[in-house]
């Protein structure tokens, strides 16, 4: 019997229209009584700009346009897709999932459709879960798709976290091949860190119980990570019988340029094989790694055959990575 692989046949992403500088939100936090700057924000972060949707525009209409981009790149049409993956902590209701939602939108009918929810390691995860059910034969041709509108969740008085967060969405098309395209996936958790990064809300009788802001600390959060992107990629790596060398991309979370920095020396990745894209969307979660793949390959940087690792973490606390050849 000939082993089922799944390859990438298609990207896209979007960013809704209204783009936020720093210095239009050094505005806006100044007239809260909250104060930063642009270079604060640089310094600490790599961030430029980020974008917003409108309030009344849910995850699913990001979704769907980054969708079609990458259906339209992979020559497919929505009714060839026979799995759909939503990564995201944004979702539009508390059910049915936004992968519902996409599908129904996007003029396609039975097939498979949920969520994942890993928060900034969501992408990840969902490509891993979409590899297994190509390999083994549940799905041909799957949509993965990373979403998210962080701006509805942040405290705009806490001048730590409220600069890092935008909203995207990115999306593949991975279908089944006799080739390998994903050469390995390792994904980890660990609830013992759920304090450091959080929302720590829920709905219960029409009311919201607790806080339903985000909350992280960010030293914690940056310790944390760098330690565990460095294992995994390695493990990853271990699992394809590749090494440091073979990476021609990283192309990790998009989080804070420091994080991508070390984690790029560590694994002796020069700068200029790393695609960043932090500075012009900030931290779009589950986002974040298919915006930057997107980017990588529509601005002709990551061409085919070459081997790229995408990384993420995020809170739970989640991380985990996947090696493929494009």
């Amino acid at each position: 019997m000939t082993q089922r692989y799944s390859r990438i046949a298609g990207t896209g992403s979007y960013l809704p229209p209204r783009r936020v500088t720093n210095d239009d939100l050094v505005a806006e936090l100044a007239a809260r009584g909250i104060e930063t700057s642009d270079a604060w924000i640089v310094e600490r972060t790599g961030i430029r700009a980020r974008h917003f949707a409108a309030p009344d525009v849910p995850a699913s209409e990001l979704a769907v346009p980054a969708a079609r981009a990458a259906l339209e790149a992979a020559g497919a049409q929505p009714g060839e897709i026979d799995l759909i993956i939503v990564a995201t902590s944004t979702p539009d209701m508390v059910f049915p999932s936004t992968a519902a939602i996409v599908q129904h939108k996007l003029g396609i009918a039975g097939c498979p459709a949920f969520d994942v929810q890993a928060v900034c390691s969501g992408f990840v995860y969902a490509m891993a879960v979409a590899d297994a059910m190509i390999a083994n034969g549940t799905a041909r041709k799957a949509l993965v798709i990373g979403a998210e509108v962080f701006s509805r969740i942040l405290d705009f008085k806490d001048r730590t976290t409220c600069v890092l967060f935008g909203d995207g969405a990115g999306a593949v098309v991975l279908e089944a091949s006799d080739r390998p395209g994903i050469l390995a996936t390792d994904l980890h958790a660990d609830g013992r860190h759920v304090g450091i990064l959080c929302v720590p809300g829920n709905v219960s009788g029409g009311q919201v119980l607790g806080d339903p802001l985000l909350k992280m600390d960010g030293q914690a959060v940056f310790k944390l990570a760098v330690g565990v992107l460095e294992k995994s990629a390695r493990a990853v790596l271990a699992k394809a019988g590749k090494q440091e060398a073979d990476i021609d991309w990283l192309i990790p979370h998009q989080a804070n340029i420091r994080i991508m920095q070390s984690t790029a020396r560590k694994l002796r990745v020069p700068p200029e094989r790393v695609v960043v894209t932090v500075h012009d969307h900030g931290n779009t979660s589950a986002a974040s790694i298919p915006l930057a793949l997107d980017h990588g390959v529509r601005s002709g940087q990551v061409r085919p055959g070459q081997t790229v690792l995408l990384e993420g973490v995020g809170g739970g606390f989640t991380w985990g990575a996947v090696l493929l050849v494009l």
